[in-house]
This record gives C-alpha cells, sequence and structure tokens, in this order.
C-alpha cells in the first residue's frame, strides 16, 4: 500500500514538472506555488519511503541535498546569473528523486544542460514553429529557460527510480501479495 501511495505522488510529481517546464519555457517564470507542491509531493513519497524501509537516512540526505544545493546556488541568483524559481527548484529536487538518486540526476541534468546550451547556441535545430517563437522571446528577454533542462532530468530520474522499485516489488511478490 505505501508503495502504490508513493508512485501516485511520483506520477503527480512528474505531471507538475512538465508543467513547470513548459511554464518556464515560455515565460521564464517558475511560481512559488508550484515549487512548494513539489516539495510536498516530494517528502510525502520520502515518507512513504521511510515508513516502509524503517530507515529516516533518505530523508536525511535529502533535507542535506537540498540545503546544500540552496547554499551553492544561491550566490549565484545574487549575481543575477540564475533565476530565484531556478535555485529553489534545484533545492526541492532531492527531496523528489531521493538522497540515493542524487548523483544519476546529476548526470542526467549535465546532458540536458549541454542540449539546451547547444539549441541556445544554434537554435535552427528546433523545428520551425518553435524556432521562430524561441527566437522572438530570447530576443524579448535574453534568457535561457534552466527549469527545462532541471525539469528534464528530475522526470527522467523519477521515471528510473519508480521503474526499479516496480521491478523489486514484482521480483518479490509484493505486487502478487496485493492480489
Amino acid at each position: 500500500m505505501l508503495l502504490a501511495a508513493s508512485l501516485v505522488f511520483k506520477a503527480s510529481a512528474i505531471l507538475l514538472l512538465a508543467r513547470i517546464a513548459w511554464t518556464d519555457f515560455v515565460t521564464q517564470r517558475i511560481s512559488n506555488r508550484d515549487v512548494l507542491l513539489l516539495l510536498c509531493l516530494g517528502l510525502g513519497a520520502l515518507q512513504f519511503q521511510s515508513l516502509q524501509t524503517h530507515s529516516w537516512l533518505e530523508m536525511g540526505i535529502s533535507a542535506f541535498g537540498g540545503v546544500m544545493l540552496f547554499l551553492a546556488l544561491f550566490p549565484f541568483w545574487l549575481l543575477r546569473k540564475i533565476g530565484a524559481g531556478d535555485v529553489k527548484l534545484m533545492s526541492v529536487t532531492p527531496f523528489l528523486i531521493g538522497g540515493s538518486n542524487l548523483l544519476v540526476f546529476a548526470v542526467l541534468l549535465l546532458v540536458f544542460a549541454i542540449g539546451t546550451a547547444a539549441l541556445v547556441k544554434n537554435p535552427f535545430l528546433l523545428p520551425a514553429g518553435m524556432f521562430r517563437h524561441y527566437v522572438q522571446h530570447m530576443d524579448r528577454k535574453g534568457v535561457v529557460p534552466f527549469g527545462v533542462p532541471i525539469s528534464a532530468a528530475a522526470i527522467c530520474a523519477i521515471a528510473l527510480q519508480t521503474y526499479h522499485a516496480i521491478v523489486v516489488a514484482t521480483s518479490s511478490g509484493i505486487l502478487e501479495q496485493l492480489n
């Protein structure tokens, strides 16, 4: 039952991350409401996981990771190199993916950030309609939507984590006991 509840929270987080990515791409804004909702979903999923494993270590590692990310990125916000929404979103991601998956998230973030940088440098790689919209938007704002690669990396990390949880539950017979 805890696994099912955790999976519902993770699925909701994936949908919200997709919404955040789209909103950040279109408006260059990440709302505090969305970040707070992600935090609540992440804390809920971590609590279910902690109850299932009888260990609160994962939640502690996630809290430490979130605080460290906030402290590391805050100076970049002060220098106007990154947006406040991006800092808050990065600080919440350890709660969504758990402390044990931070390395997977970091590698995925690197891949998606390099892809974003390639598109910023070469926007002609985009489809025609999106290219026109993107170039007009970049001309007006002159900023890069970093919430998109953050959300994409978090979605992939959550999907991998969910797949792993389902495989473990299937192989251990937990799902058969529920039927």
